[in-house]
């Protein structure tokens, strides 16, 4: 299951950057929903919320070193933790790995999702957040219950 999700989240994340980065021009807005969402190309040099801008290097070390003892603790333990940890593993996994590809081979992240009330995204941090979101729901409810059973 790890691996089919995290080859399955890199695959559509790297062909959704490429096809931004084929069709539109570096900045161009296009207006999908007036004044709420807009597909606008863009490249983050930095991080989330472009925190660490131009630290191309640390933010390559650190994801690979994070996507490494993530990638071996689930591999090694996936048959003892709920399946609800080892998907979100896999999706916090598979968002580190899309963006690392594009630091790696351009030295920035291409984003393209524009909600005007956030900073710009695209496919491999919606994977980091789901996988955030699903690993903390997973340790704070649904693993108590499990206990409770035993």
């Amino acid at each position: 299951m790890f691996v089919i999700i995290v080859f399955s989240i890199v695959l559509l994340d790297q062909l959704s950057k490429y096809t931004i980065q084929t069709t539109c021009v570096l900045n161009e807005t296009i207006s999908i929903v007036n004044g709420i969402f807009d597909i606008t190309y863009v490249h983050n040099y930095g991080a989330a919320f472009s925190i660490l801008q131009n630290k191309q290097t640390f933010l390559i070390i650190f994801t690979t070193i994070a996507m490494i003892a993530i990638t071996i603790y689930t591999l090694k333990l996936q048959k003892s933790i709920p399946r609800a940890e080892v998907a979100a593993f896999a999706l916090i996994v598979a968002g580190g790995l899309g963006n690392l590809i594009n630091r790696i081979m351009y030295g920035y992240v291409v984003d393209f999702l524009n909600i005007h009330i956030l900073p710009v995204f695209n496919v491999a941090d919606i994977s980091v957040c789901c996988g955030s979101v699903l690993l903390l729901y997973s340790v704070l409810i649904l693993e108590p219950k499990l206990y409770k059973r035993k």
